[in-house]
């Protein structure tokens, strides 16, 4: 029989003899009142002698200790009633308090329940319906309408719209058809889909997502551990106390009383139950926040980094215009196609892309390719040698640019473009332009930003200045650094958190993992490279919406101010307590039900975070002065004074 069913049986059974022995002391005392009083202790005190004698012998001095201590002590000096009803309470109290703590986690709750729990698939032409861990990779997977997806895959077959909340947060219809990517946990709203899937069982992204909500519910926020400090000292500090206020005063009653009211649940649960809340609320809305020190850091932020494509743009880069030189276009640009074939660089997906359009068939592999980290890519095509990259990357291999190159390459960047140089044999054959679209909710996202008072917000990126100027101006952030390496990015955050600034790094989670591991917060856009982003980010927006970044935000000082409340109500109540016990003005009984019920406040007061939602309601946008420190990360970046110039 489970623990919580007994708990059930004992408090209606000790709440049976607790009325009935009311109803039978208006008659009068007598040993038969007595000795129901104390069957009704013992009822109602068993579960709690368990618990305090469980944490004894693991050397722990738990809250159900003091409260043992206390009604021992009463049934020694006759005191049966308080002892029954100081049990009751304390027992009843403790199953209000988990029914309480159950609706804190009930974002948890409500992820787990939407687990797909069975799948359709194909084998040997015909479907088969399996547990959802029994899917084995590469298999394929039916989904109809109203199925909820049981794997991670690629759709090989058919169309249809999907709603993906559970993944991203977003309740809005996802229209899905060849090639592109489902998620475990998404509900095929209406279509038929086959898919092959990649990843299945504990490796799909929605188990991931529940493993990584149930480790941060369980991570501890700074004043958490500080609280649980604090009750191993406090508890033994006051039975010492008590047994003072005994050999002073020579009262048992009062010594007890002082015991009993001294209990700091309130207080022990007053974090937890905070971050908890708060934890479930950002995993409903598809942000994953890493623990409750995370929470703690976030709410402390004064300002945001940001990577630029991906990020800020929508990663969705491409082809805008070409230049060949010397060389057919289409030869050209098959050769960088072919040379990026596999890899998964935003940029590289739009040059291959762009062939594809043109109908051009890749069929060469290159026999060597070495990735040039921040640079580009180089690779060897029989007897010639190729790359695909950027400026820097032309720099370290010592290709130097003509006058006219050198100025096709410069139009194209004043016009916010991406130039991309295809080298043969240490030659420039071609530049490739490419163009990535600001997001739609980029702007605004900056605004509640700066509306939340977050004044230091910086751009990060390897892309080129003019592009990078062009990107800040229209979104009016306050300074850019461009050009950067990945490990510069690094370095530039440390820099920027060198001069006391509490910052979050907000990228892709692939190649900013180094800038999003050295700031305070890291946080990581979208379900792509989920893997990377889940393992090195604190926080992951798992939508593609920027506009989570000011919920996250909003919801971490939120969640730590309801924290703080609980730990100010919960001290502020056992002072008064003891100030009620040491003036004779609360006695054992009363004292225990007024600690009980600040529990429950405590733990209601949490519950409200479930359901906050801190996007509703009137805009919270204001304007506000632009505060940019001169030396905030280096002289090296762009003001915006000099962009606007």
């Amino acid at each position: 029989m489970k623990t919580s069913v007994i708990n059930k049986i004992l408090i209606a059974a000790s709440a049976l003899l607790l009325a009935a022995l009311i109803s039978f002391m208006t008659i009068g005392k007598g040993l038969i009142l007595d000795s129901l009083l104390i069957v009704a202790s013992i009822v109602a005190g068993f579960p709690i002698f368990v618990k305090a004698w469980q944490a004894t012998r693991l050397k722990m001095f738990s809250i159900e200790l003091l409260v043992v201590i206390a009604v021992v002590g009463a049934l020694v000096i006759g005191e049966y009633f308080e002892a029954s009803a100081v049990t009751f309470l304390f027992l009843f109290g403790a199953f209000l308090e988990s029914r309480s703590l159950e609706k804190s986690r009930s974002s948890i709750k409500s992820l787990m329940e939407m687990a797909p729990l069975r799948a359709t698939v194909l084998r040997d032409g015909k479907r088969d319906v399996v547990a959802a861990d029994e899917v084995e990779v590469n298999e394929i997977v039916v989904i109809q309408t109203g199925e909820k997806i049981a794997v991670d895959g690629v759709i090989i077959g058919g169309e249809a719209s999907v709603n993906e909340s559970a993944i991203t947060g977003e309740s809005v219809l996802v229209k899905k058809q060849n090639g592109d990517k489902v998620f475990s946990g998404s509900i095929l709203d209406n279509g038929y889909i086959e898919v092959r899937a990649e990843s299945v069982g504990d490796d799909t992204t929605f188990a991931k997502i529940i493993e990584l909500v149930e480790e941060a519910q369980e991570g501890k926020a700074k004043a958490q551990r500080f609280l649980e400090k604090f009750a191993r000292f406090y508890t033994p500090a006051i039975i010492l106390i008590s047994a003072l206020v005994w050999i002073i005063t020579k009262d048992v009653h009062l010594a007890l009383t002082f015991l009993v009211i001294s209990c700091p649940g309130a207080l022990v649960i007053s974090a937890p139950v905070s971050i908890v809340a708060g934890i479930g609320n950002g995993a409903r809305n598809g942000i994953l926040i890493k623990g409750g020190e995370v929470m703690e850091n976030m709410a402390k932020l004064q300002g945001v980094v940001f990577d630029k494509t991906g990020t800020l743009t929508e990663g969705r880069p491409m082809v805008v215009d070409i230049k060949s030189f010397g060389i057919d276009t289409d030869k050209m640009l098959k050769l960088a196609a072919e040379a990026e074939l596999n890899s998964e660089h935003h940029l590289a997906r739009a040059i291959v892309d762009e062939a594809k359009n043109r109908n051009i068939e890749l069929t060469n592999k290159p026999l060597e390719t070495d990735i040039m980290k921040g640079r580009g890519i180089a690779v060897v095509f029989e007897s010639d040698t190729l790359y695909i990259g950027n400026k820097l990357g032309l720099d370290e291999l010592g290709v130097e640019l003509n006058k006219d190159v050198a100025k096709i390459s410069l139009d194209s960047e004043k016009r916010g473009n991406t130039a991309v140089y295809v080298v043969k044999n240490n030659s420039v054959v071609g530049i490739i332009s490419i163009a990535d679209k600001i997001r739609n909710e980029a702007k605004y996202t900056i605004k509640q930003l700066e509306a939340d008072g977050l004044d230091h917000l910086v751009m990060l990126t390897g892309d080129n200045i003019h592009t990078a100027k062009m990107v800040a101006r229209q979104l009016g952030i306050g300074r850019v650094f461009a050009g950067l390496l990945p490990e510069e990015k690094s370095k530039k955050v440390n820099t920027c958190m060198d001069v006391g600034v509490k910052l979050a790094m907000v990228g892709d989670g692939v190649n900013d993992a180094p800038a999003l591991a050295a700031a305070d917060v890291g946080v990581a856009m979208g379900v792509a490279g989920t893997d990377v982003a889940m393992e090195t980010a604190d926080v992951v927006l798992m939508s593609d919406n920027l506009d989570k970044l000011s919920y996250a935000f909003r919801l971490a000082k939120t969640t730590i101010r309801n924290m703080k409340q609980n730990v100010y109500f919960a001290v502020a109540t056992v002072v008064l307590l003891l100030v009620g016990v040491l003036t004779n003005n609360v006695n054992l009984a009363s004292g225990m039900l007024i600690h009980e019920a600040s529990v429950l406040l405590v733990i209601l007061n949490a519950i409200r975070l479930v359901r906050y939602n801190p996007m509703k309601g009137k805009s919270r946008l204001k304007a506000r002065s632009k505060k940019v420190s001169s030396d905030l990360c280096s002289h090296t970046s762009y003001d915006m004074e000099e962009i606007a110039a």
